[in-house]
């Protein structure tokens, strides 16, 4: 969605100040990430991506925060940074560090 810089992700960014092109930027981040986490082995790449994930979403939460907007725009970050956690906190062992 960022790389195409579509709705809904995309005016919401602009909304909140950030400059167009970081769009590309998380969009790029976001692709690698998925793909390092669908890879099979690279334990400490997930730990990475999970790290990207997390850090991605609670930055998207505090920038809603800041900029004083409704709390509803916090539902969405905080939903997919729960849904990290539990597929960090539920993956196999032997896909652990």
């Amino acid at each position: 969605m960022d790389l195409f810089r579509a709705p809904p992700f995309y005016p919401a960014m602009i909304g909140l100040g950030y400059p167009g092109y970081l769009a590309t930027i998380m969009g790029t981040a976001k692709l690698i990430a998925a793909v390092v986490l669908l890879a099979p082995r690279l334990r400490r790449l997930k730990e990475w991506a999970y790290a990207g994930v997390m850090i991605n979403m609670v930055g998207a939460a505090a920038s809603h925060l800041a900029m004083h907007q409704a709390l509803g725009n916090l539902i969405a970050p905080t939903m997919f940074a729960g849904l990290a956690m539990l597929s960090w906190a539920w993956r196999p062992t032997t896909r652990r560090l």
